[in-house]
């Protein structure tokens, strides 16, 4: 079991939560994941490692409220404890000085971004960073990015704050106005991704996403987030997950992450029906 230790409301529906997970902390790198089951009857969904305390033992995990599990999980609160946690899981980010380096977060992807962003900046990198949000009251992070970037533009689909528009629209004035890229870095919802390295290709700029698509067990056994790279298969929890963004076959990630959609809604709706009745305690029993 797994204390939780601190829990923070970062915006309407995404929560961080700091677990005690002190082997994971001590190991834990940039890029890197965990795959967790809240109760003994639950589904296990991988979640990135956005920061960690190995003094204290701790490892920092957000989590957006979008289904069954994650709602479970928004739920618990400091003392409550969460049945298996396990990782760290998947290859760490390649961290070196490429020079200047673009980092793009996307709504929830920004909390991958962020440790990545500081380990780049950290080895010496220039890094110039773009996060987005439908609109400002779901942006997370900024200050953390900020102190971790040169340069931080901030965008929202609704225009109530910072760039009016979309990440990828900051990304191409920035290759409009020259600036020099060495790298870019892209996390945030499929389409988001995609559309990023629509961008970049025409220009040949190394682009780096990070996937997450439906996953089991975590280890490579189950080949539930099996993905196409440059013709291959390839399995995200073992072999990524980051992949060169140009060789990602989008379009397969895209329909293979909807093949459950008519179950999670069924499972959502009696979740809900059943917390109607009673409190999410009686939910889990």
């Amino acid at each position: 079991m797994f204390d939780i230790v601190e829990k923070i409301k970062l915006c309407h529906t995404v929560y961080l939560l700091k677990i005690r997970a002190p082997k994971i902390a001590s190991k834990r790198k940039a890029g890197q994941f965990v795959v967790l089951r809240v109760h003994e009857q639950g589904e296990r969904i991988p979640l990135t490692i956005v920061d960690s305390d190995d003094g204290k033992g701790t490892i920092s995990l957000i989590v957006q409220e979008v289904g069954r599990t994650t709602d479970l999980l928004c739920g618990l609160d400091k003392g409550n404890r969460i049945m298996d946690v396990v990782g760290p899981l998947g290859r760490p980010t390649h961290i070196e000085n490429f020079g200047t380096a673009v980092c793009i977060g996307g709504g929830i992807g920004v909390a991958p971004v962020y440790p990545i962003s500081r380990a780049l900046k950290e080895a010496g990198n220039r890094v110039i960073s773009i996060i987005g949000a439908r609109t400002k009251e779901l942006l997370i992070l900024e200050d953390e990015m900020k102190g971790v970037s040169d340069e931080l533009f901030v965008t929202t689909d609704d225009g109530s704050y910072g760039h009016h528009g979309f990440v990828t629209q900051l990304l191409q004035k920035l290759i409009d106005d020259e600036i020099k890229m060495d790298i870019v870095l892209g996390i945030g919802p499929v389409p988001m991704m995609k559309a990023v390295c629509n961008v970049t290709k025409p220009y040949d700029i190394r682009t780096i996403v990070s996937l997450n698509p439906i996953m089991v067990d975590g280890t490579g056994m189950c080949g539930a987030c099996r993905v196409t790279i440059g013709g291959e298969n390839k399995f995200v929890c073992v072999d990524g997950p980051e992949f060169d963004g140009h060789m990602v076959d989008f379009d397969e990630l895209i329909r293979r992450n909807r093949s459950y959609l008519r179950e999670e809604k069924i499972a959502m709706e009696e979740f809900t029906y059943r917390e109607g009745g009673g409190s999410r305690e009686r939910c889990e029993s």
